[in-house]
């Protein structure tokens, strides 16, 4: 397996609906997942496995110094191998390099070794509300 990444990568609507369901579950979606990002994000990170996508994360923005990670993913057959720190690693150098000062992250309580001690995120205060 010989994984290459790209910022920005030009994404497949149907490979990445795909992905998605694999990762987060149920059934694939009809998301157009290009117009999405181009409306939303400072940038995004696939990974590729001899042109099959194994791995994406989305840097949405608020249009200023702030950039969030959404929808990180990795193909069940390529974790633990270092794809998704590698996902996160390029994102946040992405997020830098187009100007943004903080990425910002939520994740589930099982997520926090993965965020906090390989990704090196630090752990802050924040408020939710579900709508």
């Amino acid at each position: 397996m010989t994984i290459t990444y790209e910022w920005r990568g030009d994404i497949d609507n149907g490979a990445l609906n795909a992905l998605h369901a694999e990762g987060f579950g149920g059934s694939v979606g009809v998301v157009d997942w290009r117009g999405r990002l181009e409306r939303h994000s400072v940038g995004w990170v696939c990974a590729w496995d001899r042109g099959e996508l194994v791995g994406f994360v989305n840097v949405a923005w608020d249009g200023g110094v702030h950039a969030f990670l959404l929808d990180t993913v990795v193909a069940t057959r390529c974790r633990g191998g270092g794809v998704g720190t590698t996902l996160v690693r390029l994102a946040a150098e992405g997020a830098r390099s187009a100007g943004c000062h903080w990425l910002h992250v939520d994740f589930e309580e099982h997520l926090r070794a993965f965020h906090l001690d390989a990704c090196g995120f630090r752990a802050t205060a924040a408020g939710l509300i579900a709508l």
